[in-house]
């Protein structure tokens, strides 16, 4: 705190001294933020229970064929699905043990984007027995 002990001419001082003022201040604000209640807000959610995963009645035990037509489509078993459900049925089979084998077949005239981008779901699902189908009818080609 800072003191003064006037002036030298003997007149008293006419400021008043502020730096007290200010401590009490200081101390009572961190008082009352550390007195005031944490507000909390809670939005109720209904949130999905956690459920077993259940097999996909598409994948086979053994051995599943994932087909790419020239539009294209892509077919599990003969069953038209999108990259979501693949990737579903793709963790599904490499979570089963023994893990089926997957046969892969894109058509000739289906557009090289689209295989390499199902090759890449494969691959981002660690799928370890992959099976490329029909390449015998390249056999010609080179």
């Amino acid at each position: 705190m800072a003191m003064s002990g006037g002036r030298d001419d003997g007149e008293p001082m006419m400021e008043m001294n502020t730096t007290p003022l200010i401590d009490v201040m200081l101390v009572l604000l961190i008082m009352f933020i550390i007195t005031i209640p944490i507000q909390t807000h809670a939005v109720k959610v209904d949130l999905p229970q956690n459920s077993q995963p259940q097999t996909p009645p598409l994948v086979e035990p053994e051995k599943n064929k994932l087909y790419i037509d020239p539009d294209g489509r892509l077919f599990w078993n003969g069953a038209q699905i999108d990259d979501v459900t693949l990737r579903q049925y793709l963790d599904t089979t490499v979570q089963m043990d023994p893990q089926p084998e997957l046969h892969f077949q894109p058509d000739p005239q289906a557009r090289y984007d689209t295989v390499d981008k199902v090759l890449a779901i494969i691959k981002r699902a660690n799928v370890t027995k992959l099976g490329f189908v029909g390449n015998e009818q390249y056999r010609n080609d080179f």
